[in-house]
């Protein structure tokens, strides 16, 4: 029976391949969401960021005028 411990052999390795290929496959993906939540959140700062100095500028603005 070495012919058939050889083709379950086989179907080990050619299964170990495939799940391998699987797996890089799955990392370009995994690292791609990762490079597209790191823009979201650098788009989301930087968002946060125009807002605040914009409210700075504005409580700025109120000061001299107060003084004024």
């Amino acid at each position: 029976m070495p012919s058939a411990r050889r083709n379950s052999r086989l179907a080990v390795l050619v299964l170990g391949g495939a799940l391998a290929a699987g797996a890089l496959g799955g990392c370009s993906t995994t690292q791609e969401k990762a490079e597209a939540q790191r823009a979201e959140s650098a788009r989301i700062l930087k968002a946060r960021d125009k807002r605040q100095e914009k409210k700075r500028q504005q409580r700025e603005h109120k000061k001299e005028k107060e003084k004024g």
